[in-house]
């Protein structure tokens, strides 16, 4: 089965409450237009709307795709360039980039029926962010992700070394692209 164009990036940089300190920074040295997945969900609407004007600021001084966590029309009323969470929440609404998260064949097909433009599928390896889940590991990863009909962002555990290690090409992180080494800044992979 053939699949649709990816968006554009190769890097998305997901916000969360431990990379807030350093987003900015980890944005400025990504290489230009790649992503932002704003979560920021550690805050209230209202702190959470600011930070996330300053950081696509930031994300598009450097001509980054910014994609807000949450459903399609806030998306639109804040001005990102899409959405991004699971699949009922994305089913409707306006145009946009629509990013889905997966863990399943079931999330697979719910994905590909909410109209996905790319799945990240997760977790691929042990990750911080859900330490209790257990991980797909290279070999699941790559089973599911050929039922996938659209662009496939590998998550979970992810920097250089595990998409190297996984071989792809298209990968997601908060961790791994937050400056912990200048090559995970740059996804040198």
């Amino acid at each position: 089965m053939m699949k649709r164009q990816p968006p554009s990036p190769k890097l998305w940089l997901i916000s969360d409450a431990r990379n807030d300190g350093v987003l900015i920074h980890a944005l400025a040295k990504m290489p230009r237009g790649q992503g932002l997945i704003f979560r920021h969900y550690h805050l209230d609407n209202r702190a959470r709307r600011a930070r996330y004007q300053a950081c696509a600021r930031a994300a598009r001084a450097r001509g980054h795709v910014v994609v807000l966590a949450g459903p399609m029309a806030q998306a639109r009323r804040w001005g990102a360039d899409g959405a991004y969470g699971r699949p009922a929440m994305l089913a409707r609404g306006g145009r946009g980039l629509r990013l889905i998260t997966a863990h399943s064949l079931r999330d697979i097909a719910m994905a590909t029926r909410a109209r996905a433009d790319a799945v990240l599928l997760s977790p691929a390896f042990p990750t911080r962010s859900h330490a209790s889940a257990t991980a797909l590991g290279a070999v699941r990863w790559r089973l599911l992700a050929a039922h996938v009909r659209v662009a496939v962002i590998a998550l979970g555990g992810m920097n250089t070394h595990s998409a190297r290690a996984l071989g792809v090409r298209i990968w997601a992180a908060i961790d791994g692209l937050s400056g912990s080494s200048p090559a995970d800044l740059r996804g040198d992979s």
